[in-house]
């Protein structure tokens, strides 16, 4: 299947490449919440894929509340569900989660956010670490291309929920990347974030305020991208690429808001994380699973991803879920 199919028409692939697994089947779909534009479109393509297939999808949406979330788990397997699949709160409570489930002989599959345990469940996890680290290396490249020879810059991170893997493997990739040119880059600014635009808007104002001179900026998720914009605009530091003063910028998810700015000239590089991969497999493993009669499946099913970046989205824009969204007018509903 190729990686520009939409929503829908992920689908209608994967209905096809399903074909002949798993009689109808009841699925417990539960998600902490679809606060981005990742999470929105996941949804969209995990439940229109298995309704299509025939299959039935008990939607359960915890709002960040792990609690909840692991009751609304239990109400699942009380109803006698043949699967669930999970976007979980954190990799703490879906160890738990998944424990749950298999141990109740329920097959589970966790998508995207994966659980602090790797040793039970299906699990479908993009390398955060390497995707980040991809991105960065963009961004340092462009930095140091247009800084004077022998001058340091200055970096700054908006770190996510360091209880969520995903974001300790953002991170640790935004690190690696700097690691490589130490010598030229002062220490990284740490803005906390909590995956919450709010903190991010108060701890980002705050560090921009203590340190004007900020050179290069990644954020471990594009859906902050408009917070940066509304702390550095007024301060005139929203600049495109071409124009004097402009802070290289870069993030990691592939969402549409990323896609625009980068053909904007705003934002210079974005990690990507194939979506339409990771729905495809987690569906594939999870009806595979159940057809099987596989109570307790353990697999990890990586997602590389790679880098869109200002140099490469004019050939490879659709392979980034974000830009086939863009292109679908997501960005104007």
């Amino acid at each position: 299947m190729k990686k520009y199919l939409a929503a829908g028409a992920l689908a209608l692939a994967t209905t096809a490449a399903l074909s002949g697994q798993a009689s109808a089947a009841t699925i417990c779909f539960a998600f902490q919440d679809l606060e981005t534009e990742f999470w929105v479109a996941g949804h969209a393509a995990i439940t229109s894929t298995l309704e299509e297939e025939g299959h039935t999808v008990i939607e359960r949406n915890a709002n960040e509340d792990a609690n909840r979330q692991l009751e609304q788990v239990r109400d699942c397997i009380a109803q006698g569900v043949d699967g669930i699949i999970i976007i979980p709160q954190d990799g703490e409570s879906a160890v738990t989660i998944v424990g749950e489930a298999q141990d109740n002989d329920v097959p589970i599959a966790v998508f995207n956010r994966p659980p602090s345990d790797l040793s039970r469940g299906i699990i479908v996890v993009a390398d955060n670490e390497t995707i980040a680290e991809q991105a960065v290396d963009y961004l340092v490249g462009n930095a140091l291309e247009g800084a004077d020879e022998g001058e340091t810059l200055q970096p700054l991170i908006l770190v996510g929920d360091l209880g969520d893997p995903n974001a300790v493997g953002r991170k640790k990739g935004f690190y690696n990347a700097i690691g490589k040119q130490s010598d030229r880059f002062e220490t990284p600014i740490e803005v906390a974030t909590e995956w919450d635009a709010a903190t991010a808007l108060s701890n980002l104002e705050a560090a921009v305020t203590a340190n004007p001179e900020i050179d290069l900026v990644f954020t471990s998720s594009d859906f902050l991208f408009p917070t940066i914009r509304s702390v550095f605009e007024p301060r005139g530091m929203w600049k495109t690429r071409d124009q004097e003063g402009h802070v290289v910028l870069g993030g990691l998810d592939g969402d549409a808001t990323a896609c625009q700015l980068i053909k904007d000239g705003y934002v210079d590089a974005t990690g990507v994380q194939d979506l339409y991969y990771e729905a495809e497999a987690a569906l594939d493993a999870i009806l595979s699973a159940i057809d099987e009669g596989e109570y307790a499946p353990n697999v990890v099913l990586e997602d590389p991803g790679f880098a869109l970046t200002a140099d490469s989205v004019t050939d490879s824009e659709m392979d980034m879920w974000g830009c086939v969204l863009l292109a679908e007018g997501f960005l104007e509903k």
